[in-house]
């Protein structure tokens, strides 16, 4: 039936697609017994599938990845889909248009999404506000960044704002400082300004007095050398752990045709084409920490086997968009029985 539903929504553009579809949703959770079949047919229930990981709690591994939800609006009606926790984001202090439409694009060939989208959000005072307001208790994570106008220099005070912001309202934070598709922002991986920011982030959640844990999003474009810097630089400074990995600028070996993929320009690609590359990151980072390391893997997965192959390579969790948009509301509760299948 998805199948299509998927092949008829594919007919219109991506992102306006994604908020019609996203409000109806909305929709149906306010009516009470749709709601409660949502709950009964998406989630599943099983010790098996439980991982505890910083003190928290996780009632699957399947989670949803940044991006998806930009301003915690969804929440709620996504929590009745099974999966295990939402990362909501990313946020920035201020509101934020995003680059010009259209931005956002399907690879059906590749099964994989292309998107600039620039951090488009309504600001970190109103994601707190809805994630202040929400009905359902399902894991949230924060995916902070900063916004385009500000300087490098000057990149750590919108970390710091954000993270203030949402502080009362997400259990645990994920720094974003991977996303091509903001100017300069990649140059924040960089081992200096790196170890400052963390370093400031660390120190503010300590004075916040209730610790959450946080985490690094790193791109897949990454060298050998980056990485060992990232792993160096998260040890010292006793962060959290790692999401492993962010949207890729590459183009290589893609089924799509060349002139399509080309008109449709610049901007990152997520799904099957980011999935072998984030499994070899996920196990560089897992070997090369001794398992010190906690990672969260995303990049092309779209079925059990995709995230069992992200676990086996070190991962403590996973999560996804692409495969949510190409697979369905299904899609967390078939990773999970394939999961307890194995």
């Amino acid at each position: 039936m998805y199948l299509l539903i998927r092949k008829f929504l594919f007919y219109f553009d991506a992102e306006k697609v994604h908020h019609w579809v996203m409000n109806r949703l909305k929709y149906a959770y306010s009516i009470s017994f749709i709601r409660k079949w949502m709950k009964s047919k998406y989630t599943i229930q099983n010790p098996l599938l439980e991982r505890s990981l910083w003190g928290i709690h996780f009632p699957n591994p399947v989670g949803l990845a940044g991006g998806f939800d930009k301003n915690g609006e969804f929440t709620d009606p996504l929590a009745c889909l099974g999966f295990g926790f939402i990362e909501v984001g990313t946020v920035t202090p201020l509101p934020q248009d995003g680059n010009d439409k259209p931005r956002l694009f399907r690879l059906p060939a590749d099964k994989a999404l292309l998107n600039r989208m620039g951090f488009n959000n309504k600001g970190a005072a109103y994601t707190a506000t809805q994630l202040q307001n929400r009905q359902e208790k399902i894991i949230i994570g924060g995916n902070i960044g900063k916004n385009k106008d500000t300087p490098n220099e000057n990149a750590t005070d919108d970390y710091e704002k954000c993270f203030k912001e949402l502080y009362n309202y997400v259990d645990f934070f994920i720094l974003n400082v991977s996303s091509p598709n903001t100017p300069g922002l990649r140059e924040l991986q960089n081992k200096e300004p790196l170890t400052l920011l963390i370093n400031r982030l660390m120190a503010l959640n300590t004075e916040m007095g209730n610790a959450k844990p946080i985490l690094l999003k790193i791109s897949p474009d990454n060298t050998n050398e980056q990485l060992n810097d990232i792993i160096e630089i998260v040890l010292s400074t006793g962060l959290h752990g790692i999401v492993a990995t962010n949207t890729t600028t590459s183009r290589y070996g893609l089924s799509s045709p060349g002139d399509k993929v080309t008109k449709f320009g610049a901007g990152g690609i997520s799904g099957q084409p980011v999935k072998n590359r984030a499994t070899e990151i996920v196990s560089y980072i897992h070997n090369h920490s001794y398992g010190k390391i906690p990672i969260i893997a995303c990049g092309g997965i779209f079925t059990a086997k995709d995230a069992l192959d992200k676990l086996n390579a070190g991962a403590s969790l996973v999560q996804l968009y692409t495969g949510f948009i190409y697979e369905g509301p299904e899609v967390a509760k078939k990773i999970c029985e394939g999961l307890l299948a194995r």
